[in-house]
């Protein structure tokens, strides 16, 4: 009978717990967390987020030496010739800038560019809970968070929330 009852209420609780759900707005931390530019200067999430308001925007944290990212990056240039209106803005974890500008050069992206300084341990990272890379969002006009994780630029979900913010 105790078993029963353990059993029962383990399958209660389980049932009854919900999965905390991906936020829609980033946290304070995040909005301030410092980026590099490919001037380098400083500049916020915040400030970016802000220099593409009213705009959908595709963020792509990458880094040059990340095979998976790498691969993803001829799917990434099809997708910028398929929504030539969205903002394609690329976080980068590489260890220096020196491999961060050479990966760009080196992959002819098109887009805004910046450098993680903090790389894994940033504010931005942690939000994220950033596990692996490369990891993509995608962040409507009014700079909320439309899709939080995708890990493959393949993923369908991408294209639906790209087309729902058009």
């Amino acid at each position: 009978m105790k078993k029963m009852f353990a059993v029962m209420l383990l399958a209660g609780f389980i049932l009854c717990c919900k999965t905390q759900p991906n936020p829609t707005t980033f946290s304070a931390d995040a909005l301030s967390d410092t980026f590099i530019n490919t001037e380098g200067a400083s500049i916020t999430l915040q400030s970016i987020l802000e220099a593409n308001q009213g705009k959908t925007v595709l963020i792509d944290v990458w880094a040059s030496w990340c095979r998976d990212c790498i691969e993803g990056m001829p799917d990434i240039k099809s997708m910028q010739d398929e929504y030539s209106d969205v903002a394609f803005v690329f976080m980068s974890m590489d260890k220096s800038q020196k491999s961060w500008k050479n990966g760009i050069q080196k992959y002819e992206l098109n887009g805004q560019h910046y450098f993680m300084p903090d790389g894994w341990k940033s504010a931005f990272s942690e939000f994220l809970d950033l596990d692996w890379i490369p990891r993509y969002l995608v962040v409507d006009g009014d700079g909320n968070i439309s899709l939080f994780k995708a890990i493959k630029i393949t993923d369908p979900l991408i294209k639906v929330h790209l087309d729902k913010n058009k």
